[in-house]
């Protein structure tokens, strides 16, 4: 089923305490601050904050109409009471007592446990995307369990669509071959410094009407300000990178343009991509998130990129941004 995302959607994972804690009421002020500036998708799972963004989300988007708004949540990790782990701090970068453990599990009991517990978390009795959640390491279970499983919910009607959401493109492109699916999120795998969605996921996409939404488009830090940083995909970033993201910089400063208004440009100008979803810390990150994304990028910033070897030259564009 075709579903209306809005352009730019909002990843919940800092909702979680992604990184470092936030107080309910900035979580509140992030998802309220998110809807004025006009987002309706927001994008969340089970493993940001051990369902502590779920929870805060639910709860901030109990103020609106239900039929205004669209959540996706994800299954592959069902969560685990862990009493002995309360006096101890999360392992995997969310700043929450350890209460719950994940647990990896694609089956079919798997899918539908998680996605009950999900509602329970968020207070809705539907959500309207489920994505299978980083299988890299799960493919037969998602093969043989997870997609059959949220096949089978789609035809009910329980859910409107399904996909995967993952940080790679070769396995999304073999689940997008092998299953009738209506969106991906593919993150961090087609933004400035790093395009390999080109090479087949985003082909076949367009071919197969499969949307796409795209995440990670700072690559986790690096082409967040106007000054490239220094964290690519949650590690160092290579010294080569750094310089290459310097480069991308001084050519999008020639053009009056900033580096991470061209991060959040480039996959909003591919035909397949239907939303860009950024994460926030608070309501002024969503402020500046949106206003970026608002201003146009000039199409010969385009051109200089790829004529300088710094963007692929079988870049792909809407008709209306094409060089």
């Amino acid at each position: 089923m075709k579903i209306s995302l809005s352009p730019l959607g909002l990843g919940c994972a800092q909702l979680g305490n992604l990184y470092h804690a936030i107080t309910d009421e900035t979580a509140e002020a992030t998802v309220r601050q998110a809807w004025d500036e006009g987002i309706r998708y927001f994008d969340t799972a089970p493993h940001y904050g051990l369902g502590l963004s779920e929870r805060r989300l639910g709860a901030a988007l109990s103020a609106y109409p239900r039929t205004d708004f669209v959540v996706s949540t994800k299954v592959g990790r069902v969560l685990e009471p862990n009493p002995a782990g309360v006096s101890r701090t999360d392992s995997q970068g969310f700043v929450v007592p350890a209460a719950y453990k994940r647990r990896w599990d694609f089956s079919r009991d798997g899918i539908l446990r998680s996605l009950e517990d999900s509602l329970t978390r968020l207070g809705l009795d539907r959500v309207d995307v489920v994505y299978v959640h980083d299988p890299d390491e799960h493919f037969e279970d998602t093969v043989n369990g997870a997609f059959p499983a949220l096949l089978e919910l789609r035809e009910q009607g329980v859910v409107d669509a399904i996909g995967a959401g993952m940080n790679q493109a070769p396995m999304l492109t073999e689940f997008v071959r092998r299953f009738d699916l209506d969106v991906i999120l593919l993150a961090g795998r087609y933004t400035l410094l790093n395009q390999p969605a080109l090479d087949d996921l985003l082909p076949l996409c367009t071919e197969r009407g499969v949307d796409v939404v795209a995440g990670g488009a700072f690559n986790a830090g690096i082409l967040a300000t106007a000054s490239p940083g220094t964290m690519y995909d949650y590690a160092e970033a290579p010294a080569e990178l750094v310089e290459r993201a310097q480069r991308i910089a001084e050519v999008c400063e020639r053009h009056g343009v900033e580096l991470p208004q061209a991060a959040l440009g480039l996959p909003a100008a591919h035909p397949a991509v239907v939303s860009v979803v950024v994460g926030a810390h608070d309501p002024g990150q969503v402020r500046l998130n949106a206003e970026r994304f608002r201003r146009p990028v000039p199409r010969e910033l385009w051109t200089e990129l790829i004529r300088a070897g710094l963007l692929r030259e079988d870049t792909v564009l809407r008709q209306e941004e094409r060089p």
